[in-house]
């Protein structure tokens, strides 16, 4: 099963489950009013107004953190494309000989790195293409080192490009890193369990009527499931429909112009 169709399959879970909970909740309601009609509702409200702020809360913050990790991964897809180039740039520093075979290296690397998250969400064959780029890394270290250190290279070959080198490898760790950080699975585990129970209560509060309001059952269940799919798709930006892809394009230019 793909990952949207599991995502999408969660949220339908959540939407039905829900709105089973607010009938639950009125039919509770409506059978404590029978019993008690003066005191069914006592005290419910600072209950009812403390389970929804904190529902509130944390579908601000885990759509606050979600969408900063999705700008940053967009950056980062910037950072990596502008390292790349100043790097490929500085080639022309070494000696005419050594850079054909650099050149190539690089045009090669950056193939791998693209083709290392198009590959995604099949994690094996990325994390292969990933192990493929690094070692790419490795040749494209030590030729451009042996490159710098021969005796008709400029000393600024050496003071300029093995750290354009370092900042373009140091940004495929920093890249990687990006992709694994999420939030704890508690978190989200929380924010079904806190959209659930509120269901209950909104239910439990709808007794007072006599007849059901489908409109604002389904739409409050619709909402929050709604709500709740969005920030978990934009938690995973290689896998949903709300994806960074597009700015792989930048990559792509850059492989273009090496050509």
């Amino acid at each position: 099963m793909s990952y949207t169709a599991f995502a999408s399959l969660i949220s339908l879970v959540l939407f039905f489950g829900m709105v089973a909970l607010l009938e639950i909740g009125r039919r509770i309601g409506v059978r404590r009013r029978s019993i008690d009609p003066d005191g069914a509702q006592a005290g419910t409200g600072a209950v009812d107004g403390a389970v929804f702020a904190l529902l509130g809360l944390l579908i601000a913050f885990t759509f606050s953190g979600a969408a900063t990790r999705f700008d940053e991964r967009r950056n980062l897809i910037v950072q990596e494309a502008n390292d790349i180039g100043t790097a490929y740039l500085r080639l022309d520093l070494l000696p005419p000989g050594a850079q054909p075979a650099l050149r190539d290296l690089f045009r090669r690397y950056v193939g791998s790195r693209l083709e290392a998250y198009r590959k995604l969400p099949d994690i094996a064959a990325a994390k292969a293409e990933l192990a493929h780029s690094i070692k790419l890394q490795g040749e494209i270290w030590n030729q451009a080192l042996a490159a710098s250190q021969m005796n008709d290279a400029p000393p600024a070959a050496t003071m300029l490009l093995l750290p354009a080198l370092n900042q373009m490898i140091d940004i495929t760790t920093t890249r990687t890193t990006a992709t694994a950080m999420h939030p704890p699975v508690v978190i989200f585990v929380l924010l079904y369990g806190l959209a659930l129970i509120a269901a209950l209560l909104a239910g439990y509060g709808m007794s007072a009527a006599k007849a059901r309001s489908w409109l604002h059952m389904i739409g409050f269940a619709a909402t929050m499931a709604l709500a709740v799919h969005v920030v978990i798709d934009i938690e995973y930006p290689r896998l949903g429909l709300i994806r960074v892809d597009t700015f792989d394009q930048v990559l792509v230019d850059v492989l273009e112009s090496m050509k």
